[in-house]
C-alpha cells in the first residue's frame, strides 16, 4: 500500500480494475479473492513485455523462481498470457531462479507458440553454500536445476550462449560474460561448486558465478533498464558494462543486489556512493528485490528518496518510451 511512482501498479488494483472480478450479490462490491493473490518465495521472476510503436508484443520471461509451485500460483493470479510467452531467460544456475522453469513450461497449451530457454551452457552439477568465517563447512546445496533434456521433453526449446545477443525483435539484450573490474565486489562468498572427475567429485570454491547473466532494454528518451537477478557480479559491475557497451544512461534497475548478510554489509556504502554520486546521470529509479537486504534499502532509500521504490510479487511497472526527448539524454559516464 506504500505510495508508488507514476507508471508502478500494486497488486491489488490490478485485480480490482483490470481483472474485473465479479460482484458480491448481497452487497454489489467486487470481491477480493485472496486465494488468488500471488505468493511471494525466495527467488526471482519477472515478465517483460516489449512493444515498438504500440506493435509487435514480445513476452519475455526473465527467470523462473525457485520453485514448482509459486511460479503457476502466480502467473495465473496475474492472468498471464503463458502462451504467448516466447522466451525463458535465465539469469544463472541457482535453483531460486530457475525451480519453476519446468512447471512454467508444463502449464503452456498445446496451441503455444514456440518457447526458447536461453541459457549459459556451463550448467553445474551442484552448487552449495559455506558458512563464514573460513567458508569450509558446506551447510547446504542447492536443489538441482533443470537439465537441457527436462527442458526439451517439458517443451522448451533449449539454445546456449556465452556471447552478448538480442532476443524479443531485438528488444532485449542479454548479456555475455560479466566483466569483474570492482574491487570491492568480490562476488559470492562461500559460494560452492561440486566437480566430478574420475568418477569420484569434490566440492571447490567458486565465487564468482561466471555463468550470470543480465538482461537490458533501450527505451527513448529513458535510457537502459536493467533486470540484474542476483547481481553475484556485482551490480557495480553489471551497471559498468552496461554503461560501456551501450554509452546510454541508466533509467532503472530491478532485482536482486545480493547485498544481504553481515559479510556483505561493508560493500553496501561503496555499491551506494556509485549509484548515486559516481554514475552520472544516476539512475532515476532502483528496485531493490530479492537478496539485497533490508541494510541495503535502507542505505539506498536514503540516497535515491522515492526513487527507490519498494518492489515485490505481483507489482507492474509500464515505462513509455518518447523518441523525441531521446534527443535530450546525455550517455552515462562514471568515475
Amino acid at each position: 500500500m506504500t505510495k508508488l511512482p507514476p507508471g508502478f501498479t500494486h497488486e491489488l488494483p490490478q485485480h480490482l480494475f483490470d481483472q474485473k472480478p465479479e460482484k458480491d450479490r448481497r452487497t454489489g462490491v467486487p470481491i477480493l479473492d485472496f486465494e488468488n493473490f500471488c505468493c511471494g518465495a525466495h527467488g526471482f521472476s519477472a515478465l517483460i513485455e516489449t512493444q515498438v510503436n504500440g506493435q509487435n508484443k514480445h513476452l519475455t520471461l526473465f527467470d523462473t523462481g525457485p520453485d514448482s509451485k509459486s511460479i503457476v500460483r502466480n502467473a495465473t493470479a496475474m492472468q498471464v498470457p503463458v502462451n504467448e510467452v516466447e522466451t525463458v531467460i535465465l539469469s544463472h544456475w541457482h535453483s531460486d531462479h530457475s525451480g519453476g522453469m519446468l512447471s512454467f513450461l508444463r502449464m503452456r497449451g498445446a496451441d503455444a507458440r514456440e518457447c526458447v530457454v536461453d541459457l549459459h551452457p556451463d550448467r553445474p552439477e551442484a552448487r552449495g553454500i559455506a558458512v563464514p568465517p573460513t567458508y569450509e563447512t558446506i551447510i547446504g546445496r542447492l536443489p538441482d536445476d533443470p537439465t537441457f533434456h527436462q527442458i526439451k521433453e517439458a517443451g522448451g526449446t533449449v539454445r546456449t550462449s556465452t556471447k552478448g545477443h538480442t532476443i524479443a525483435g531485438g528488444t532485449v539484450y542479454v548479456s555475455g560474460e560479466i566483466p569483474r573490474v570492482t574491487e570491492y565486489e568480490r562476488g559470492l562468498l562461500g559460494g560452492m561448486r561440486f566437480v566430478e572427475e574420475d568418477d569420484k567429485g569434490q566440492w571447490e570454491p567458486e565465487p564468482h558465478i561466471m555463468d550470470e547473466r543480465y538482461a537490458a532494454i533501450d527505451v527513448f528518451g529513458k535510457g537502459l533498464i536493467i533486470f540484474s537477478a542476483c547481481s553475484h557480479a556485482g551490480i557495480v559491475n553489471v551497471v559498468k558494462d552496461a554503461v560501456q557497451r551501450f554509452s546510454r544512461p541508466i533509467y532503472m534497475v530491478i532485482g536482486g543486489l545480493h547485498l544481504a548478510g553481515p559479510e556483505l554489509v561493508p560493500r553496501i556504502p561503496h555499491t551506494v556512493n556509485f549509484l548515486a554520486n559516481e554514475l552520472r546521470p544516476a539512475p532515476t529509479y532502483i528496485l531493490p528485490m530479492h537478496c539485497s537486504g533490508f541494510r541495503c534499502k535502507v542505505a539506498l532509500e536514503h540516497a535515491f528518496g522515492e526513487g527507490c521504490v519498494p518492489a515485490g510479487v505481483g507489482m507492474k511497472v509500464q515505462v513509455r518510451g518518447d523518441r523525441e526527448g531521446d534527443n535530450r539524454l546525455l550517455p552515462a559516464v562514471f568515475t
